[in-house]
């Protein structure tokens, strides 16, 4: 049997026991099922063209509807159940190792900035101002435009680093 199949099924399924659990008054309004020229269902609760109203039991009894299979290996979860507690033996790490462990980070990350920013300054002073000097093979205006605008766009990306950098290491504890 193909996905379409199941899907359309279960779609119907959904319907049946909306429509089971509606108010009395609502419970009366007809569902669709529609299919369009491509071969798709769509089950609607407003008449459309090329549209058939489904018979849904009325009475006030509770149809029992099967859900999707599970996947094998995939453990069971409730909606709305909250995330598992970690196991008693799940490993901890005490305070003085994470403590460490931050202080190595932030060597790091302020090694890394202080190597984007070295690379950020030179980079505008190459640029200059957004008049860098013309290299030698630059003797075609259009080689000087395009890598005045590398540079531009390297000297935002730096800059851009240098920011996210920053931010990395305020959020240290």
């Amino acid at each position: 049997m193909t996905t379409r199949f199941f899907a359309s099924r279960i779609k119907v399924s959904v319907l049946a026991a909306l429509a089971l659990a509606l108010p009395g008054a609502a419970r009366a309004q007809a569902v669709y099922k529609c299919v369009d020229a491509g071969g798709a269902t769509l089950y609607t609760d407003t008449a459309r063209p090329n549209c058939k109203t489904l018979d849904l039991p009325s009475s006030g009894a509770t149809t029992a509807i099967p859900g999707p299979a599970r996947r094998a290996g995939a453990p069971a979860r409730v909606a709305g159940a909250a995330a598992p507690a970690a196991p008693s033996d799940f490993p901890k790490v005490n305070t003085s190792q994470q403590r460490a462990r931050d202080d190595d980070r932030r060597e790091i990350l302020n090694d890394e900035l202080r190597s984007e920013e070295s690379k950020l300054t030179e980079l505008r002073r190459e640029f200059n101002g957004g008049e860098p000097e013309r290299q030698g093979n630059e003797r075609n205006y259009a080689k000087y435009l395009d890598r005045v605008a590398h540079l531009k766009d390297n000297i935002g990306r730096a800059e851009k680093n240098v920011d996210a950098l920053k931010r990395e290491i305020a959020n240290i504890k």
